[in-house]
């Protein structure tokens, strides 16, 4: 049987690992030709790792399989009557048949009703988009060197960051300390001082899915950093130039960083009854599509609500990844009355700073140096490849000692506005 997979994320590459070497014939696409470690796309856009780090060829990943094949392509369309899929590729529109598909397209960032402003944000979802953002902001810092005027200058140097969930905070933590300890010497013709990092966050505390006093934690590192924390601050406009809040503040940014929260990225061709405004799609205890029989959905698209999660599973890699082996579990058993999927929380952290950083795991809640090391393991030993946790290891280290980023080129330089 064909099973194809769409989605070289972690739950797409952790489901076609699995069903190698097995009698499937395992194919997966994706409009990249790697994967890309998302939480640490920050320090990409901070200049604090290369993006050859945090990326892995996806034919690199599983050439030994004999079993599997990529596609480098994007779906357009799902016709689940004839069942194939159509893929957009580089110079032609193609047809892919298949006997299983399996949905693993993960999310997009959600603009909560400022579609029309999104030229105007920066996002922080792909590397790309961390290459365009790293870009901005020396190109700024450049501009702010010439700028005679006092306001201007301002507006070039202060950056807002929109959300105050794990990637705000660890983005803003990585911008204060670059302020703080690398950009005097870069710049010493500017007067730093008139640099602002700001947070705003709508609800009552960031990191809200930590425990509150974690939050309160993470929130003191930041304005020991330097980072204007806004809590209770909604976004009610931007113009390019000003970022209004609450409808009546006024903020002067040219660089405003949208990290407010994430919507599934479902493709078209299913029933809308499925499909949520979130864009997450309705599956049953085993994975499978509501209505379908044939079509599986896994991580961040997935939303099966139940008793510990009524409101859906965490779209975050654990869960992708745990959907994952339990989906190949159960294509190769063909069990007629398998288990339900059950997903056992292995808890969350966030990195502020050196030797800052706040986890909450099940049995364990800390924060500081030693939730820092446990922040650092972990991410060192989810990267994918020898040589790149090898080269985050040696990149974090060099930084530790000499509180230094050599990545800070503006090799592709980026304009507002532009995809």
């Amino acid at each position: 049987m064909k099973v194809v997979i769409i989605g070289a994320g972690f739950g797409g590459i952790h489901l076609a690992k699995n069903l190698c070497n097995t009698n499937f014939e395992v194919v997966l696409v994706d409009k990249n030709n790697y994967h890309c470690f998302q939480p640490l796309l920050y320090q990409v856009a901070t200049a604090g790792l290369e993006t050859g780090t945090i990326s892995y060829p996806v034919r690199r990943m599983l050439q030994r399989y004999k079993n599997f094949r990529f596609y480098w392509g994007e779906v357009c369309h799902i016709d689940a009557d004839f069942k194939k899929i159509s893929l957009k590729t580089q110079t032609a529109e193609e047809e892919l048949n298949y006997d299983i598909l399996v949905l693993a397209t993960g999310t997009q960032t959600n603009y909560f009703g400022f579609e029309s402003k999104k030229s105007l944000f920066m996002s922080i979802k792909t590397i790309p988009e961390a290459l365009n953002l790293r870009s901005y902001m020396l190109q700024n810092l450049e501009l702010a060197v010439m700028e005679e005027s006092h306001e201007k200058r301002a507006e070039l140097l202060n950056i807002a960051i929109v959300g105050g969930g794990p990637t705000g905070v660890e983005l803003a933590g990585a911008l204060a300390e670059m302020k703080n300890h690398i950009l005097p010497k870069d710049y010493p013709e500017l007067n730093l001082d008139e640099m602002q990092v700001s947070l705003f966050q709508r609800g009552e505390r960031i990191l809200d899915m930590l425990h509150p006093s974690l939050s309160e934690k993470a929130l003191n590192y930041l304005k020991k950093m330097g980072v204007s924390v806004y809590l209770k601050t909604a976004v009610t406009d931007y113009d390019g130039d000003f970022l209004t809040l609450n409808g009546k503040d006024k903020f002067p940014t040219d660089t405003v960083i949208w990290a407010a929260g994430v919507k599934a990225l479902s493709p078209a061709g299913l029933e809308k009854a499925i499909v949520l405004p979130n864009g997450r799609l309705q599956v049953d205890e085993q994975l499978r599509l509501i209505s379908y029989n044939d079509l599986y959905a896994i991580g961040d698209l997935a939303y099966m609500p139940c008793e510990a999660y009524p409101n859906g599973h965490p779209q975050v890699a654990p869960v992708a990844i745990d959907m994952a082996k339990y989906l190949a579990k159960l294509l190769k058993k063909s069990d007629k009355s398998p288990k339900p999927f059950v997903y056992n929380h292995k808890g969350s952290m966030a990195v502020v700073g050196r030797n800052k950083a706040v986890v909450d795991l099940p049995k364990f809640r800390s924060g500081g140096f030693i939730a820092w090391l446990i922040w650092m393991f972990v991410h060192l030993m989810s990267l994918v490849g020898f040589r790149n946790k090898i080269a985050a290891l040696f990149s974090w280290a060099y930084s530790y000692f000499t509180y230094e980023k050599a990545l800070r080129l503006i090799i592709r330089p980026y304009k507002r506005g532009e995809n």
